[in-house]
């Protein structure tokens, strides 16, 4: 009996045991498990919580306007709305119909109804269904209260901005634009995206079960109000903006041309008051025409900035500073040009087949005259060259406030043979940005002083009664002197030549009575894949300053591929005579005084035009026929045919001029006409106005009309006969 007693105890102290080890166990797992949720686990798990009752809602920031130098608006943000569904609470409804409610949606939304079945359908990447989601944005108030009356649980809707482009295309590649956001992609959008975007605001409120707000005596609400973004005030003038835009695209379209830029800026503080590339796009619908991102890409790229070329002639300014400086060229030194130049076995040919013969210095510049700016080279040599090459701050970023600036491709000095050095003195080797070369231009334009070219002029904001309050304006300039004040006012007048001598490579660019300084350049496109030069491929440019003694504006003009079969592709009449327009523009703009007088000076500005031949007409056709090219008239006797006007027919005068028509009962025969200047002509151009006066021509040649055998505004008889040479008439 002991030792049963004795056993059965044994068991029992065993059971006891086992079952305190057992909820020993338990307990230091529950322990442990508390534990860890309670310490490893409650940041998650108080997330979770927090999303279960609590609803956060953020609330955008107005993004920040962008505005021109007049605080005209260029981008501003306009009120809009956008829908979201909280899943979580249209599904706790009983018997919910979502078929039903995305019909409804569908007519107050015009969308399909296919789509917002599948966001109510919407799985995470684990499969379990979506809490929430976007249905759409950037709706009008009008769809907006539509769907407010449909009252459906789980369907929110608040406020939402959308970025909008007052002015479409215009200014596309400065501005850029951004995405459904708000957050810019490209341009001065993604540039000062940090200051235009502000600070979100948030509200947060207490919900119950269902995912209804708990009254505010229960409930715990927060609310941040957003902080708006910041204004941009932009260095740009619009009116100068909107000369640029029309003459770029005009000239696409008249050159046939591959892409236009054109850049205008003040040389002085480095504000550029005018960038535009043709073709482009509009912002307000940024992917419209592109199929691939690669093709978005290409039309979002500000060519001003990103793309490289080799400049051709127009970098001539620096090769002649270079010399100027080194003491290597002087005023009366002289070249001989006979059409080309042999080095190290190579002949390298002037843009003039011919030959240029002797000329001075100056001279080269004017003419544009590839042996004498070999000659140059080879005097500076490689190290000197290159020196003044990156001291332009070609090879380098400008740091111009834009994204996507390129460096360009700078030839290190030991790398650069003799004919490398040849074809570098002018223009062809190293490759440049449009606003890299520009910028080096102004430095010639502002007295030897480089600066930095920059399109932002202030930040700031609106105070509550209306004024703009400035928080900090633009600084960066990196001043920095390069050339010797006299050698920059020697290259300046030398630069004149090129544009007001009637030989100069510049000379279309002239307006009489106005100080404009430029420079020409056609280049040879490199080959997209590398390995030389595409055959029959340009880029033609001119970069030009005014009032040449003391410029107060900069422009630079870039032809891409122009390819009128008879205008040609040198820059002497593709480029230049953009230019023209654009200062045209731009004096009559800022009425700038010249050194005519004030007659004069209102007379320059105007086109000039070749008085048509309208004897034989009836007095009220030749009236309207003048006035279609801008002439006035005054009538001379009382007949109803036109007998002789004055000047005569072929006469080149100025728009608005005063014709004055004889009239009589017949036409007489008075058959004599005066010969137009054809120089710059294309051949059909000219054929047209000769056939109009009643002369037959006969030429030689191809090109455009660069001599002529009878000079302009001489008289000759109907029927007469004249000799025309065409040819390149500039680079």
């Amino acid at each position: 009996m002991i030792n049963n007693s004795n056993g059965k105890k044994l068991y029992i102290k065993r059971r006891i045991l086992f079952i305190y080890a057992l909820l020993f166990i338990m307990l230091f797992s529950l322990v442990f498990r508390l534990s860890y949720l309670m310490i490893t686990q409650s940041p998650n798990l108080t997330v979770r919580a927090e999303d279960q009752w609590k609803n956060e809602i953020k609330i955008n920031a107005k993004r920040g306007q962008i505005l021109d130098r007049s605080y005209n608006e260029l981008a501003v943000s306009t009120n809009v709305y956008r829908v979201d569904l909280d899943l979580i609470s249209m599904r706790k409804i009983q018997n919910v119909n979502f078929d039903n409610i995305a019909q409804k949606l569908s007519d107050a939304l015009n969308m399909d109804k296919g789509d917002i079945l599948k966001a109510i359908n919407t799985k995470l990447s684990d499969g379990t269904p979506a809490g929430s989601i976007n249905l759409k944005r950037k709706i009008e108030k009008e769809s907006a209260d539509k769907v407010r009356k449909l009252k459906i649980t789980g369907v929110i809707i608040s406020s939402d901005t959308q970025r909008y482009y007052p002015q479409g295309n215009y200014l596309s590649h400065v501005l850029g634009n951004t995405n459904i956001d708000g957050i810019g992609l490209n341009g001065l959008e993604l540039q000062y995206n940090k200051e235009l975007s502000g600070i979100p605001g948030v509200r947060m409120a207490e919900m119950d079960r269902n995912r209804n707000e708990l009254p505010y005596n229960v409930g715990i609400t927060s609310y941040s109000k957003p902080i708006d973004g910041k204004d941009l005030v932009s260095t740009i003038d619009s009116r100068i903006q909107r000369f640029a835009e029309d003459a770029a695209q005009q000239a696409l379209i008249d050159n046939k041309a591959k892409a236009v830029t054109i850049i205008v800026m003040s040389p002085k503080t480095g504000e550029i008051l005018a960038m535009v590339n043709k073709p482009d796009f509009d912002p307000n619908n940024p992917y419209a025409g592109a199929k691939t991102s690669d093709d978005l890409q290409k039309m979002w790229r500000n060519r001003a900035v990103s793309d490289v070329f080799e400049p051709g002639s127009v970098f001539k300014v620096v090769t002649a500073t270079a010399a100027l400086e080194e003491k290597v060229a002087k005023e009366s030194d002289t070249f001989v040009c006979n059409g080309s130049l042999t080095v190290n076995g190579t002949n390298i040919r002037c843009w003039e087949t011919s030959g240029h013969g002797t000329e001075t210095f100056p001279d080269i510049l004017k003419n544009s005259c590839n042996v004498g700016f070999m000659e140059l080279g080879a005097k500076l040599g490689a190290d000197k060259l290159t020196k003044w090459i990156n001291l332009f701050g070609f090879g380098q970023k400008t740091g111009i406030d834009l994204p996507g600036e390129a460096l360009g491709i700078v030839r290190k000095a030991k790398d650069i043979s003799a004919i490398d050095l040849a074809d570098t003195s002018f223009g062809q080797g190293d490759a440049v940005t449009s606003v890299q070369y520009l910028a080096a231009f102004n430095a010639v334009a502002n007295d030897g002083v480089w600066v930095r070219p920059h399109l932002m002029k202030a930040i700031g904001h609106y105070n509550d009664d209306g004024k703009f309050i400035t928080d900090r304006t633009y600084t960066n300039t990196g001043e920095k002197r390069i050339v010797d004040s006299d050698i920059d006012k020697q290259m300046r007048g030398y630069l004149e030549r090129v544009v007001s001598d009637p030989t100069g490579v510049g000379h279309n660019a002239f307006i009489d009575g106005y100080e404009i300084a430029g420079k020409t350049g056609t280049a040879q496109k490199i080959k997209a894949s590398g390995g030389g030069y595409d055959t029959g491929k340009y880029i033609a440019s001119f970069g030009g300053m005014a009032p040449a003694s003391n410029p107060k504006v900069s422009v630079f003009v870039s032809i891409d591929e122009p390819s009128d079969p008879e205008k040609g592709y040198y820059a002497s009449s593709t480029a230049a005579p953009v230019a023209k327009i654009i200062f045209s523009d731009i004096f009559n703009y800022w009425s700038v005084n010249s050194d005519a007088s004030p007659d004069n000076t209102a007379n320059n500005l105007l086109k000039s035009v070749v008085v048509p031949n309208v004897r034989g007409m009836k007095k009220d056709d030749a009236v309207k026929c003048l006035k279609e090219q801008n002439l006035n008239s005054q009538i001379d006797g009382g007949g109803d045919i036109v007998t002789d006007i004055n000047p005569v027919p072929g006469y080149m005068v100025k728009e608005k001029s005063t014709i004055t028509i004889y009239t009589g009962s017949s036409p007489n025969d008075e058959n004599l006409v005066a010969i137009p200047d054809l120089t710059g002509y294309t051949k059909s151009d000219a054929d047209k106005m000769l056939s109009s006066l009643g002369i037959t021509a006969q030429y030689t040649g191809n090109g455009l009309v660069k001599q002529q055998s009878i000079k302009p505004n001489d008289k000759v008889n109907k029927g007469s006969s004249i000799s025309i040479e065409l040819g390149a008439i500039g680079d």
